[in-house]
């Protein structure tokens, strides 16, 4: 995979499938936090089938890939052999926390920003600042030296695949299905009562799942180099982490508030990240205005202040130590089938409905 696209090129094509993914989840109100509610409040599964068929679809389409050779999931972040069992549990716990308090996970702020949201604009800052100290700052501290201490080395990777492999089986057998047992079992789970069959939840499920996977081709193929020129090493053209990356809105926002802060800085660049964070928000923003859905909305009380800042705190510190949000780890790490990721998400749904029960018992009490 010798490839010689400028890191220009990248950054465009991440910018078009994150613009794409702002559209879709405008219209479609694809919303994590929204699917936990929906199950909680009504009983309703609609949206988080919506959201189970981007899992799947990501799961099929990153699995495909990587068995295409097209792309290599084991040169993400997700895969790695240290599988840190704490920071996934409280991390995940946080974030979903976070999500509700502030009235939607990361990538759902972005959307809301671009809707007019002035709330989210607040999310946004106070999230991305509490990213940064997670993982350089203050909350860092504790993230490496408390945390991050509780793991178990898993020398074949932490991956599905490779504990099959771990248990005897042959390993392009496992690959293959683990990937289309999975994926294939949970998008068909999705699309079996017909009731779920309108255009908004096939196009956010569907749509959203391969955005993820466009992500992964993005990063793991367009922009992968064997070796750089420059370096004479392996490289994947201006992301953050210096490995494949897919769609992910925590880390993001806080290295886009360091570009913003340190512009001036000739080594602050555009990054694949950052890249996303504005096209999601553009995406959303051009179907607002679009559709005529623009509205500037601002806080309601003090109250209302004081817990967004507060879930947008918890989002910020929860998103790095588990590695991800609802959708960096939710869809993107679950795409790659790793243990951490499917950890994540249990721990965000757990969090999630406790904060909204809480929020129904206050409710009932006042």
């Amino acid at each position: 995979m010798d490839n010689f696209v400028s890191p220009t090129t990248v950054l465009w094509a991440v910018f078009a499938v994150a613009f794409v993914f702002g559209a879709i989840g405008q219209k479609t109100h694809f919303c994590t936090m929204g699917a936990v509610s929906d199950i909680v409040n009504m009983g309703d599964w609609n949206r988080m089938r919506m959201w189970m068929l981007a899992v799947g679809i990501a799961i099929l389409g990153a699995g495909s890939l990587d068995l295409a050779g097209l792309i290599d999931l084991d040169k993400s972040i997700y895969r790695g052999s240290s599988f840190t069992w704490l920071s996934y549990l409280v991390g995940g716990f946080c974030f979903g926390v976070g999500m509700v308090l502030a009235s939607g996970c990361g990538s759902k702020t972005l959307i809301r920003i671009g809707a007019g949201n002035l709330k989210s604009l607040v999310v946004f800052i106070v999230l991305g600042v509490a990213a940064y100290m997670t993982m350089r700052g203050l909350f860092g501290v504790f993230r490496v030296n408390v945390l991050e201490k509780f793991a178990v080395d898993l020398p074949g990777g932490q991956d599905i695949p490779a504990l099959l492999v771990a248990g005897g089986m042959d390993e392009s057998l496992a690959a293959r299905l683990a990937v289309f047992g999975i994926g294939g079992g949970l998008t068909a789970w999705c699309l079996a009562r017909r009731e779920f069959w309108t255009l908004d939840n096939l196009l956010g499920g569907l749509g959203t799942g391969l955005l993820v996977v466009a992500a992964w081709y993005v990063s793991g193929h367009l922009g992968y180099l064997a070796e750089h020129p420059d370096t004479l090493e392996e490289a994947f053209l201006t992301t953050n982490s210096g490995r494949m990356e897919s769609l992910t809105f925590v880390a993001p926002v806080a290295y886009s508030l360091e570009l913003l802060m340190l512009w001036s800085d000739a080594s602050r660049v555009l990054s694949f990240g950052i890249a996303s964070v504005l096209g999601v928000i553009a995406g959303s923003l051009a179907w607002s205005l679009a559709t005529r859905g623009f509205r500037w909305e601002g806080f309601a009380s003090v109250e209302d202040t004081a817990t967004h800042l507060l879930g947008a705190v918890l989002m910020g510190f929860g998103g790095v130590v588990a590695m991800g949000c609802t959708i960096g780890q939710g869809i993107s790490g679950v795409s790659t089938l790793a243990l951490g990721s499917f950890a994540t998400l249990a721990a965000i749904v757990g969090g999630a409905v406790l904060a909204m029960k809480v929020q129904y018992w206050r409710m009932m009490r006042d």
